[in-house]
């Protein structure tokens, strides 16, 4: 008799995790999960500000090339869409956080500008406006 019970005992420590073993793991993941989640969003706000100045870099191209082949640059009320329409871009450019990117043509200079995560003039951190007057 004492073999049967042996082996029923071997049988039971070996049939799985308790709840709380379960339970200190989940804890453990939630933690690790928290601590990667409180590194990685700030970096995802930079990353989004770095995409907007490489794309006004690529539209500041982009006008270049319209002024080589038209003499001027577009008016303010044409905007980026003559870029669309000579072929310059392939489509009007949305900033990171979908917003359209804003053209201005000052004294024949152009300037473009995406007014950040809040879509308005001015704030600060992700809500700040990128300019290609910024260098």
């Amino acid at each position: 008799m004492t073999t049967m019970n042996t082996k029923s005992q071997r049988r039971r420590s070996r049939r799985g995790m308790t709840l709380i073993e379960i339970m200190v793991v989940i804890t453990i993941l939630g933690l690790i999960a928290a601590a990667v989640g409180v590194a990685v969003i700030p970096k995802l706000e930079e990353a989004k500000q770095d995409t907007a100045r490489l794309d006004i870099k690529n539209i500041q191209s982009a006008l270049k090339l319209y002024y080589t082949k038209k003499g001027s640059y577009p008016d303010t009320g044409t905007g980026l869409k003559a870029l669309v329409d000579t072929q310059n871009l392939e489509k009007v450019p949305t900033d990171p956080w979908g917003h359209e990117y804003v053209y201005m043509n000052e004294g024949g200079k152009p300037v473009i500008i995406s007014y950040g995560a809040d879509g308005n003039a001015g704030g600060e951190g992700s809500d700040a406006d990128i300019s290609s007057k910024d260098k």
